[in-house]
């Protein structure tokens, strides 16, 4: 089978597109056929190990889970939608021929690759029958952390949000959850060029980064929501309201994957409430061009990648 594989940190070019082994299933283990993935900005950054915002600690740290001098996984790929391909003789959860979405953030990532063997009791359920497999494979990641972090946020009909960064993965995600199912007025930062977007998904307003800053306005939020992890303590503090709740992604999203909110997230998708945002599809022989898009950090929504190669130079 196909998969994209790094073996040193570097620009987009050091992945190769290679053929390796297919994998085969445990007892408790589904192969899925995968028709389409992400690159997520968390895959840029394994990949070129250019951390963001962290002390020399942290990066040490960084160094021992992603690999000190070269990576330890060499396979990239965050979440999945696709096709059960065989199961394992214990499965009972899954049979072949099922559609499904998964997260592969707690099995050593992977999504890159033709296929991918997955826990039965892992983060993976039917996907939702309303979408593409492009669609679906853009759920796991900024859908759950959406869902998690705003929960946090003990949310109130009517009350106040700000969200940081709502043009994005993460953001687009919780500008329709705290709008259309929280009920909360929502406040969007982002660029001019996404403010329609941003709008559609619910935002009451929406506020230019470029031209704008938020915090002189003289509004206080009961909620902000940094859904990039860019907000210094000085800013978001001068603009929540006594008692507010200040939530970044990157300190808040831990224990963000569970198969519970997976099948929250298909519901409200089935139902209408919320869909995820595809901003550019790449056929899978094109991944290092979507890595490159993805690493200037002006995409809206998700970025997916279709498992079909193009044959195109």
């Amino acid at each position: 089978m196909k998969a994209s594989v790094y073996t040193r940190y570097g620009p987009p070019e050091v992945l190769q597109l290679v053929d390796i082994p297919m994998p085969t299933p445990r007892d408790h283990e589904v192969l899925v056929k995968v028709r389409a993935t992400t690159v997520t900005i968390g895959d840029t950054i394994m990949r070129s190990f250019k951390l963001p915002n962290i002390t020399g600690w942290q990066k040490f740290m960084a160094r021992l889970i992603l690999g000190w001098n070269k990576p330890k996984r060499h396979i990239l790929g965050m979440e999945l939608a696709g096709e059960i391909e065989s199961i394992g003789r214990k499965v009972t959860r899954f049979k072949p021929g099922d559609a499904v979405f998964a997260s592969t953030y707690d099995v050593n990532f992977g999504g890159h690759a033709e296929y991918k063997c997955l826990p039965e009791k892992g983060v993976i359920a039917l996907k939702p029958g309303n979408l593409t497999f492009e669609e679906a494979a853009a759920i796991p990641g900024g859908g759950q952390t959406a869902w998690h972090c705003l929960q946090k946020g003990r949310l109130q009909p009517g009350q106040k949000v700000l969200i940081y960064g709502a043009s994005g993965a993460v953001g687009t995600f919780a500008v329709q959850l705290a709008s259309r199912h929280f009920g909360a007025d929502v406040t969007g930062v982002c660029s001019a060029a996404n403010a329609d977007l941003v709008k559609s998904f619910g935002a009451s307003r929406v506020i230019d980064y470029t031209r704008q800053d938020f915090t002189q306005s003289g509004e206080t939020y009961d909620v902000i929501f940094d859904a990039v992890g860019k907000l210094s303590p000085a800013q978001w503090k001068k603009a929540l309201k006594p008692g507010g709740v200040h939530i970044n992604v990157h300190a808040d999203s831990n224990g963000g994957e569970k198969v519970e909110y997976m099948l929250i997230l298909k519901e409200m998708i089935e139902e209408g409430v919320i869909k995820p945002v595809i901003d550019r599809v790449y056929p899978f022989d094109h991944i290092v061009e979507a890595h490159r898009y993805v690493e200037q950090g002006h995409k809206k929504g998700n970025v997916a990648i279709t498992m079909g190669i193009s044959h195109q130079k």
